[in-house]
């Protein structure tokens, strides 16, 4: 149980983050300034977290008599090269976070998150690409199924599509792309090593991915030691350290089919939170879209699990 609610709680995390940009950006910060707050703040969590791994790995190591701990072992063999791997692994997140926060100028959080969702099935259209293998029946249902839970969830269903800016509809929808080709890459970048210091190397790559495309002016002007801090505390907490962490606690134990359905808690957290603290409007019809969007995210493991219950 321990292991299943560090997934739900880690997913649930992520769902906060747009509440938090939005009150951001009500305070007058720009887009540079939130993402790169966010970064720098997970960036030194990350970093403490790997020093702190690294230290107890050598009190282990001394009381052990001289035997190596996994940590440090990773240590060792982490090369230039997988440390650069790393940060290129890591530079999509940083992307998916300035095309998802800019959409939220444009689209209420209510429908960006549901738009960035989209990478349960565009995930599923790039693999079957890059695999060139078809995609079978259950997947083509289950896509045909979050279509149709996203309708609904968008509110198209009710206002039609003349009253969403086509800005921010193109640019959740490219943070579901991004976020997709995070997915794919991340599992991929030296799986070998240490989740602390994985982690904390790609936060190094998008870190500094965003600086070069916003240099961090807030460092040196003074911005960040008024609610910039706070704002990028909170969303670095929320988006760049804890969740990593708990995924790295509990999705070896639980699966990667069971991670992905307890991963979409994230997508009602956001709705919940955009209803509630930036009053956004979500009606029941909505509500019954995410819904949907929930079962059709959850539909390939179920199938899974009466195969498996069938076979005993």
């Amino acid at each position: 149980m321990k292991y299943l609610l560090s997934v739900f709680l880690g997913a649930a995390s992520y769902g906060i983050l747009s509440t938090i940009v939005v009150l951001a950006y009500g305070k007058g910060y720009e887009l540079g300034e939130v993402v790169g707050s966010q970064l720098l703040t997970g960036f030194v969590l990350a970093w403490g977290l790997a020093l702190f791994m690294k230290w107890r790995g050598k009190q282990k190591a001394r009381v052990s008599a001289g035997k190596h701990n996994a940590v440090t072992g990773a240590v060792t063999k982490l090369t230039w090269k997988h440390r650069l791997l790393l940060m290129a692994a890591g530079t999509p997140t940083a992307i998916t976070g300035l095309l998802y926060y800019e959409s939220l100028r444009y689209i209420p959080a209510s429908l960006a998150i549901i738009l960035l969702f989209q990478f349960t099935w565009i995930g599923v259209l790039i693999q079957a690409i890059s695999h060139r293998k078809r995609p079978n029946g259950i997947m083509f249902f289950t896509i045909a199924v979050l279509l149709g839970g996203t309708l609904l969830a968008a509110g198209i269903m009710e206002q039609g599509t003349g009253k969403f800016n086509v800005t921010g509809v193109i640019l959740g929808l490219l943070s579901a792309v991004s976020y997709s080709l995070f997915i794919l890459f991340s599992g991929k970048a030296v799986p070998s090593v240490h989740p602390a210091y994985r982690s904390a190397w790609m936060i190094s790559g998008g870190m500094l991915l965003v600086f070069i495309l916003f240099p961090p002016l807030f460092l040196f002007n003074g911005l960040i030691w008024g609610e910039l801090l706070l704002f990028g505390f909170l969303l670095g907490m929320f988006g760049a350290f804890i969740p990593p962490v708990l995924f790295a606690i509990g999705v070896p134990h639980i699966g990667e089919g069971m991670a992905g359905i307890l991963g979409a808690s994230e997508l009602p957290v956001a709705v919940l939170l955009s209803a509630f603290v930036l009053n956004e409007h979500v009606s029941m019809l909505q509500w019954a879209g995410v819904t949907i969007v929930l079962l059709g995210i959850a539909l390939p493991e179920l199938k899974k699990w009466r195969r498996l219950s069938v076979r005993q």
